[in-house]
């Protein structure tokens, strides 16, 4: 890593994409970044499973806890259920 950081040449945005979340990229910077992403089923596995972590230890997993977490669970089950079912309540309508 020294000796990228000690060539001026280097582009060290670019090799150091992979490292940056997505809430950091620049929007000029979004499709390299997609592009250097591995979308094999398994980092998709283990994204969903980052993911759960981090939900689980910000709204689930705390010392004082409250409906919070729990509610978004229910409000994003209730979403999808809605949108699965969206074409049976749309031909009922009036």
């Amino acid at each position: 890593m020294a000796c990228i950081l000690n060539n001026p040449s280097s582009n060290l945005t670019s090799l150091l994409s992979l490292e940056y979340k997505l809430l950091n990229v620049k929007l000029q910077q979004l499709p390299a970044w997609i592009m250097k992403r591995d979308f094999s089923p398994s980092e998709i596995v283990k994204a969903f499973h980052r993911g759960h972590d981090a939900y689980f230890d910000k709204y689930i997993d705390v010392k004082k806890g409250g409906i919070g977490g729990v509610s978004m669970v229910l409000a994003a089950y209730i979403l999808l259920n809605y949108c699965v079912i969206y074409k049976e309540l749309k031909h009922e309508r009036r």
